[in-house]
């Protein structure tokens, strides 16, 4: 009974341990590792426990970097500010990503579409493009608006029109089953 407690208990703390954080100090389990210096400099393979104490000796943390080399590569720091640094360049590079990948809005207008509603959703759409965000400018067809496709031909075309001077075609009009489409981007 005590067995399936300890095995419950440890399997609560192996789950419940982030799979992303390196091993420190205690939590290392080689016999011996090649040692990087607080300031980068090669020290010199050593045992696990010269390693801790010179950590220690130095007031920072003894990390494991990569266990599965041979030698297995361990570098004194501040834990800490590691991983505080860490997770700035990691939201840095989602932040770019962002960027890189800007969001797509879609307009979804009819062959029937009022005036007002038009200019309407013409204005939002230069706002948006102003943001350097793509533009998606749909029409779906009911009924037998699918007879004359040509009306949402214009009405897209005519929407791009209003906006030439905010925006490039990047994807031409065109039309899948009663969906019709145009991608407006911004000018550079």
């Amino acid at each position: 009974m005590d067995s399936d407690i300890y095995l419950f208990v440890w399997r609560c703390i192996f789950i419940a341990k982030k799979t992303d954080e390196l091993p420190i100090n205690d939590e290392i389990r080689v016999s011996e590792l090649m040692v990087i210096g607080p300031n980068g400099e090669q020290m010199g393979i050593k045992s696990i426990e010269d390693a801790k104490t010179i950590a220690n000796f130095a007031g920072l943390d003894l990390v494991l970097m990569s266990g599965n080399s041979t030698p297995a590569v361990g570098k004194i720091i501040d834990y800490n500010k590691y991983k505080y640094e860490r997770q700035k360049k990691q939201k840095e590079a989602m932040k770019k990503q962002r960027e890189t990948n800007k969001e797509m809005k879609e307009y979804r207008l009819s062959v029937t579409i009022d005036i007002h509603d038009f200019e309407t959703r013409v204005k939002n759409a230069k706002e948006y493009l102003e943001k350097g965000h793509k533009i998606k400018v749909s029409i779906r067809f009911k009924g037998r608006q699918m007879a004359h496709p040509e009306l949402g031909r214009e009405v897209l075309e005519k929407f791009a029109l209003k906006l030439e001077n905010e925006s490039i075609i990047d994807t031409p009009v065109k039309q899948e089953g009663k969906n019709m489409f145009l991608i407006l981007a911004p000018k550079k």
